[in-house]
C-alpha cells in the first residue's frame, strides 16, 4: 500500500484534531499531499465552501489529489474530509462583543478607513465567490419553478430578512404576486398554511440557522409547495427540503458576514421571473 494511502490509528471527528493530526504527519507526507494539506489549513474557508475543482485550481494540484488526502487522513472521500471544515464555520459564531473586540485588535491607525475597506473586501470576495460557483442550470431551473407559481412565499428571518424585504418591493413593482411569511401578529405557521402546489417558496437562512424560517419551508414542502432556497451549504437543514437551492458563501469582515452576495442573487431573480413571464405570455399572444 502507498504511503499516501495509510489510514492513520484515529480518524480526526473536529477541526482542532484534523489540524493537529496534518501538523503531525505533515513532514512525512508526499509533496502533493503536503501541499494541498497546507493550502487546507491556511485557507480553511475555501476548503469549506470551494467545489473539488475550484479548491484544487487554487492549491495548485489534481482533483485527485484532494481525494488521496481525504484517504491519507482516514477519511473515505473529499466531502466527509471537507464536513469537517463545515463544521468550523457552525461553530464559530461570535458575539457581536467578540466581534468588536476582533475589530479593533485589527485596526491600524486610520481606523474608520481599515473598516470600510474589510467591508467591501468582504462584499467583493462574496460577489466574486457566488460568480465563480453558482450554477446557471440552477438559476434557470429556479427561475422556471417561481415564474410558473401562483403565489410566491418569501421565507427569511433575523440577518436575512432583508433579502425577502427587498423581493417584496421587486415583486411589487413587477406584479408578481407573493406573500413575505413575517407577520407582527405571530401568525406565520398559519400564512403558510393556504399555501398549495400550484404555489412556489423562496427561504433563506444561513448558519446559525432560524429555526421558524426552517419549520416554515419544511411545512411548505410537506403541503407539496416546491421550495427555492438560498442557504450556504450542502449540509444546510434546508437545503435537505428545497426542490432546488444556491450555496451562496458569504464572506466575513471581523466576524461581521457580508450580505452582498446574497442580495445580488436575489436581486436578479424578481427580474428573471417577470421577463420569463413577458416572453410566455408574448408567445401565447402571438400563436
Amino acid at each position: 500500500m502507498d504511503s499516501d494511502s495509510k489510514t492513520p490509528a484515529r480518524v480526526p471527528r473536529d477541526f482542532e484534531s484534523l489540524r493537529s493530526i496534518i501538523i503531525e504527519r505533515k513532514a512525512n507526507m508526499p509533496k502533493r499531499l503536503a501541499q494541498v494539506a497546507a493550502f487546507a489549513l491556511g485557507n480553511p474557508d475555501e476548503i469549506a465552501f470551494g467545489t473539488t475543482a475550484s479548491i484544487a485550481a487554487a492549491s495548485d494540484v489534481q482533483p485527485s489529489t484532494l481525494v488521496r488526502l481525504a484517504h491519507h487522513l482516514g477519511y473515505e472521500g473529499f466531502s466527509a474530509l471537507q464536513s469537517i471544515f463545515r463544521e468550523r464555520l457552525r461553530d464559530r459564531t461570535l458575539t457581536y462583543e467578540e466581534r468588536l473586540v476582533t475589530l479593533e485588535q485589527a485596526s491600524g491607525e486610520d481606523e474608520d478607513a481599515n473598516l470600510l475597506s474589510g467591508f467591501i473586501s468582504a462584499a467583493s470576495q462574496s460577489v466574486n465567490r457566488l460568480a465563480a460557483t453558482v450554477q446557471t442550470d440552477t438559476f434557470t431551473k429556479a427561475v422556471d419553478i417561481l415564474a410558473a407559481a401562483e403565489t410566491i412565499y418569501l421565507i427569511a428571518k433575523r440577518r436575512s430578512y432583508p433579502l425577502t424585504a427587498h423581493m417584496t418591493y421587486a415583486f411589487s413593482k413587477l406584479n408578481i404576486r407573493h406573500q413575505i411569511v413575517a407577520s407582527p401578529n405571530g401568525v406565520d405557521p398559519e400564512m403558510v398554511q393556504f399555501a398549495t402546489g400550484k404555489d412556489a417558496a423562496i427561504a433563506a437562512s444561513f448558519s446559525p440557522y432560524a429555526a421558524d424560517s426552517l419549520s416554515q419551508a419544511e411545512a411548505l414542502a410537506d403541503r407539496g409547495v416546491p421550495v427555492v432556497a438560498i442557504t450556504d451549504s450542502a449540509f444546510s437543514p434546508l437545503a435537505a427540503r428545497a426542490t432546488c437551492w444556491f450555496e451562496v458563501a458569504e464572506a466575513d469582515f471581523a466576524g461581521f458576514r457580508s450580505l452582498s452576495a446574497s442580495m445580488a442573487l436575489t436581486m436578479a431573480i424578481p427580474v428573471a421571473i417577470a421577463e420569463r413571464r413577458r416572453k410566455r405570455a408574448h408567445a401565447k399572444s402571438t400563436k
